[in-house]
């Protein structure tokens, strides 16, 4: 503690935090709401048949985490995607459908009738993708950016310019270092192991610039 103070009072004559807060204070409210979807009964049965066979195993390498831990956090991963589609894991099941993609599909559908445009994130690529043709077989543009996009200023400048019902954004790729104000509603559509990093993202739109608005979604699938 005491090097601690130490260092404080040597750099504070340098640094000065300021929170969002105090030099944004006239930004347009935000709001955040938790929208809870229901996987159908079909989903739901796969679910959790796999939460099953993943918790015998996950129970078995817990006495031994550090050695473990690739493992541990692998079943995670698919139990992760398994609750936002279960093709994600299997591609028989591809029958089956996501629940939330049917959500955010009725959502956008609305919003772009009435003149919004939104912010969609997820950290898994795979389903994004998959997001995307579905958005674009119900006549909906979207805009694309993940890790691997090499035109990304290209997406960027033309979601700016206002083609694009929808900017499909990779939490990884696009979670820092953009200003989106063009859009008004945000989509997160799985919650990320750290809330900072959502935050950040949905500050993507909530930031210096909003002239209205924002309104938050945090996609969560009951049961999982």
């Amino acid at each position: 503690q005491a090097a601690m103070d130490r260092f404080r009072s040597r750099i504070r004559p340098f640094i000065l935090r300021r929170t969002k807060e105090l030099v944004a204070a006239d930004l347009p409210a935000k709001q955040e709401q938790v929208l809870e979807v229901a996987l159908t009964p079909a989903h739901q049965k796969i679910y959790d048949t796999w939460l099953q066979r993943e918790r015998q195993a996950i129970l078995g390498l817990v006495d031994d985490f550090d050695r473990n831990r690739v493992a541990i956090f692998s079943a995670l991963t698919r139990l992760r995607q398994l609750s936002l589609d279960a093709a994600l894991v299997d591609e028989a099941y591809e029958e089956v459908g996501s629940a939330k993609l049917d959500a955010l599909i009725e959502h956008l559908v609305e919003l772009s009738a009435e003149g919004h445009r939104a912010l969609v994130f997820s950290q898994f690529t795979s389903f994004l993708k998959r997001a995307r043709t579905r958005l674009e077989a119900e006549g909906l543009t979207c805009r694309y950016l993940d890790g691997s996009t090499r035109r990304r200023g290209d997406e960027i400048d033309a979601f700016k310019a206002g083609d694009g019902d929808a900017f499909l954004i990779s939490l990884k790729a696009g979670g820092v270092g953009l200003t989106l104000t063009e859009a008004d509603y945000v989509f997160v559509l799985d919650p990320w192991w750290n809330p900072a990093a959502e935050a950040q993202a949905v500050d993507r739109a909530h930031r210096i610039g909003q002239q209205r608005p924002v309104l938050v979604y945090r996609l969560v699938s009951q049961g999982t």
